[in-house]
């Protein structure tokens, strides 16, 4: 009996860690506590079912904790995602291998039908996890095409092995045990293995936070379905939470995506991205070497940031676009800061809530809109702004902040694209279209810091680059930013 209080008082701790989760300023305090309620649930593991000889245990164990620990110190924000999906992989792994040993151990005779199932699924949902997971952390670190990949008849072949691991899990349900131990098994890794890495493969561009979100919650139904095997009733709740937890997240980002699961999970065919508008000139990206020669009926305000010479004359009405946005923001009373991934890759996020401290401190409203699949993961944004110790209180979700943009003097983005791109509203048949956008297009000015103005991870043109009201600083994010800060204090 005190060994069931002593795993509810594990399992709540969990939960309490996990709910943390939800504020910002708790984050850290839940992580410290979910790491405590599954460090005490591994010591009480070994204590109950002691390991011989201890010294592997201990050697193993201290192998995979410094291991552990020196990827999360070594690995920087945009390498993160692809962690946590190596991580997913990690618990599908452990998963299918303790449902494997389950099943084929020679001590303690055959399982029960019930055990031997949740065993048998335990390896088959363990296996799609790892293999999906190492192919998703592939494409996040730009390993493998991140775009989706499909293979002639890709749906048929999947649904096909899908069914025959189904086929193969009833069959081995009526061999013998030791049958079960060896031939079946090992089929069965092999199918699912090729389920998870076709499953991921045709999954990408936008769609990845959802399949990292998806990845989660199938590393906890494994976990689950090994506790049901090894009868371990404290594995079966941790995997049920993480599971759970990570279901609700996944069919969050697909109503902040407003698409289906079954839409993203089935594959589609990327569409072409759509045509600007004829009516909305080009832009016209501006180097230092071709500022003196700018024609000055030009209408574009885009500036690229390079080695060269500052430039005077990129257009008629805008003599140079940096001065431009450094008067909208020292004139403006609300700007709506918008990061993107783009942020991460060029590490400003230091520089970014420095500008907004800045122009805080000048008595401007100024808040940060996070988009909930900016960045490759969930909360990927989130992370970044608390690394560089952002005040928490002006940041803003989508449903809050898009009705703010209409009276916003100044919207800037730094290093997003997709999230911001209005051909998600005005354009059929893209990646991205339906997909609800931070409304960046109904402020007064827009202030584009990002490297280029290719399109985003979707492919979708933005035609928001070439709205006259935009000022488009290309190069890279920390040292626009920087720039921006510079000339905004000198200005002062």
């Amino acid at each position: 009996m005190a060994h069931k209080w002593v795993d509810l008082a594990i399992v709540i701790l969990l939960m309490i860690g996990i709910s943390w989760f939800r504020n910002p300023k708790a984050a850290r305090k839940g992580n410290a506590a979910a790491a405590l309620a599954l460090a005490v649930a591994i010591i009480v593991v070994l204590v109950r079912f002691p390991v011989q000889p201890v010294s592997l245990v201990v050697i193993f164990a201290a192998l995979g904790a410094v291991t552990g620990w020196g990827l999360a110190r070594s690995v920087n924000m945009v390498q993160i995602p692809a962690m946590v999906a190596v991580q997913n992989g990690m618990g599908g792994l452990a998963s299918f291998l303790v449902a494997g040993v389950e099943l084929t151990r020679a001590a303690g005779g055959p399982l029960s039908a019930a055990n031997s199932l949740a065993g048998l699924l335990g390896v088959a949902v363990g296996t799609v996890t790892f293999s999906g997971s190492m192919v998703a952390a592939g494409k996040l670190a730009n390993r493998i095409r991140q775009t989706p990949v499909k293979v002639p008849g890709h749906s048929a072949i999947l649904s096909t092995l899908s069914a025959a691991a189904v086929v193969l899990i009833v069959i081995a349900l009526r061999l013998d045990h030791t049958t079960t131990s060896r031939l079946s098994i090992a089929i069965l890794v092999g199918l699912t293995a090729a389920v998870g890495i076709l499953f991921s493969l045709r999954v990408g561009g936008a769609d990845m936070p959802v399949l990292i979100s998806f990845l989660n919650s199938a590393s906890g139904l494994a976990a689950a379905l090994c506790g049901m095997a090894i009868g371990n009733w404290l594995l079966i709740a941790c995997g049920a939470i993480v599971g759970v937890s990570g279901t609700l997240l996944t069919l969050v980002m697909c109503q902040a995506m407003n698409r289906s699961l079954r839409a993203i999970l089935v594959g589609r065919e990327a569409a072409p991205a759509a045509a600007t508008p004829s009516s909305v000139p080009a832009p016209a990206t501006v180097t230092a070497d071709a500022a003196a020669t700018a024609p000055e009926s030009a209408t574009a305000s885009t500036v690229s940031v390079t080695d060269g010479p500052e430039v005077e004359n990129v257009s008629a009405a805008t003599a140079d676009p940096f001065e431009s946005a450094v008067a909208a923001l020292t004139g403006a009373q609300r700007v709506i800061i918008i990061p993107g991934y783009g942020m991460a890759l060029a590490d400003a996020q230091e520089e970014v809530v420095g500008l907004s401290d800045k122009l805080v401190e000048a008595g401007k409203d100024v808040i940060f809109a996070i988009h909930p699949v900016a960045g490759r993961m969930p909360g990927h944004m989130h992370v970044l702004l608390a690394e560089a110790d952002v005040d928490y209180t002006r940041i803003r979700e989508l449903k809050d902040v898009n009705p703010l943009f209409s009276e916003t003097d100044v919207a800037l983005i730094v290093g997003a694209c997709d999230v911001v791109n209005p051909a998600a509203i005005a354009a059929t048949g893209t990646p991205i279209s339906g997909m609800p956008i931070l409304r960046a297009d109904e402020a007064r000015t827009v202030i584009v810091c990002n490297l280029d103005d290719k399109p985003g991870y979707s492919g979708v043109e933005n035609p928001l680059y070439r709205d006259p009201r935009t000022l488009m600083l290309l190069g890279d994010a920390k040292d626009t930013v920087s720039r921006l800060l510079e000339q905004l204090s000198a200005a002062r």
